[in-house]
């Protein structure tokens, strides 16, 4: 518990988008970088918390997974976070593609590191469908 009151600094969204099938829960295979915490001299005590993480297919999609992986050390070993279910959708003028949000990452901290090694968070795709994924979070 803080002792005192902390206020985020600065709003920031961040983003990529996943296409490469990659079934490894094991942190290897194709990974995107979807967010990372501060890696600067003044890291030391400086946090971003994550505030909201989006999935929106750009596809048609069948079953399967999107995989979150977290990494201390700047993306040398990775672990798995959370998975998210994708549920089969087909795109269309009158229909919308597969959307949600990942609530088991709001208030996540990627914690500051004092050196280039940063904490960072990951993503991949189970099956060869594109994703667009948002990370909306600030830094405190």
């Amino acid at each position: 518990m803080a002792t005192s009151a902390q206020y985020t600094t600065t709003p920031i969204v961040e983003y990529a988008q996943i296409a490469t099938a990659n079934t490894a829960r094991d942190g290897t295979g194709t990974t995107a970088l979807i967010a990372s915490g501060p890696s600067t001299a003044q890291g030391s005590g400086i946090g971003k918390r994550i505030a909201k993480v989006f999935i929106k297919s750009t596809v048609t999609t069948t079953a399967g997974m999107i995989r979150f992986f977290i990494s201390l050390d700047g993306g040398t070993t990775k672990r798995l976070i959370t998975e998210v279910p994708v549920y089969a959708t087909s795109v269309g003028s009158s229909s919308v593609g597969f959307e949600t949000t990942v609530s088991a990452l709001e208030g996540l901290v990627l914690q500051g590191q004092v050196s280039s090694v940063s904490c960072n968070l990951y993503a991949s795709t189970e099956k060869a469908e594109t994703f667009n994924i948002i990370v909306v979070s600030a830094t405190y």
